[in-house]
């Protein structure tokens, strides 16, 4: 299977992801041996410590299309962001300082605090679907908020946002409770794509075969098939196949508590 990874910190030099050029081509080399050969690169932007303009992410994604072409790396990479929530957002997009996940301004990687849920998020959202675009939030299973209530996730599905899980999440990188919530999260149909969210060569690496793997075991080939053309659907601007969705909690079958609770 040929992936397509829309959460990638490889861009070199940028954020706490590739810190240089040699990094970044040995993480693309990686990226190239699990079957990779699209990445959207997206590095962090308004997060309070990185700032990444539109028009400089523009600029370094094509030198580094250039460097792996030279470097005989057959990998394809596009100009992507992972946008912070925050009450500057839209005058961001008012000032054209934001790149989607498709180049016609449909999807929006956004990233949550991981500290929890700000009370102003669904007004945001509200405000971004106002303009046409569909929010994808990053890696739900590592936000507390999600953690310690799970079911708030079917609120943000059911309103029209989508969800990009993270493959090292599936595979126990984060620990087992983490693992445990992305896995319910695709039981209830409220998981849309995988992505490696990789930043480096140890922990936080690409793994996207062997989520892909794992998935196809215990779930099956054709829920593996469907997460993987999501992304192709959301890099192409396409729409994403929706299956009905039921709240995380639905997915319990041994515990009483949720296993976050304090």
């Amino acid at each position: 299977m040929t992936l397509v990874d829309l959460h990638c910190h490889i861009l070199p030099g940028v954020d706490d992801g590739a810190k240089d050029l040699p990094m970044a081509l040995g993480m693309a080399r990686d990226a190239v041996a699990q079957g990779i050969s699209h990445i959207l690169l997206t590095p962090h932007h308004m997060d309070g410590e990185y700032t990444n303009h539109k028009v400089d992410v523009l600029r370094k994604t094509t030198a580094f299309q250039e460097a792996l072409d030279a470097a005989n790396i057959p990998l394809t990479v596009f100009p992507g962001q992972e946008v912070h929530l925050t009450g500057e957002l839209l005058r961001a997009l008012d000032d054209d300082d934001i790149l989607f996940m498709d180049e016609g301004g449909k999807y929006l990687l956004l990233e949550l605090p991981h500290s929890g849920i700000p009370e102003y998020t669904e007004d945001m959202i509200f405000e971004l679907q106002a303009r046409g675009i569909t929010p994808v939030i990053a890696h739900p299973e590592r936000n507390h908020g999600f953690q310690k209530e799970p079911d708030r996730l079917y609120d943000f599905v059911q309103s029209g946002c989508l969800t990009q899980l993270t493959s090292s999440s599936y595979l126990g990188v984060f620990g087992k409770n983490v693992e445990t919530l992305t896995e319910r999260i695709i039981t209830s149909n409220e998981g849309f794509i995988f992505s490696s969210d990789a930043h480096n060569f140890k922990g936080r690496r690409f793994l996207m075969a062997e989520a892909f793997n794992k998935l196809s075991k215990e779930q099956d080939e054709k829920t593996a098939k469907l997460l993987n053309e999501n992304a192709k659907a959301i890099i192409n601007g396409d729409s994403v196949s929706r299956l009905e969705i039921k709240k995380v909690s639905e997915t319990r079958k041994k515990h009483r508590f949720w296993p976050f609770m304090n």
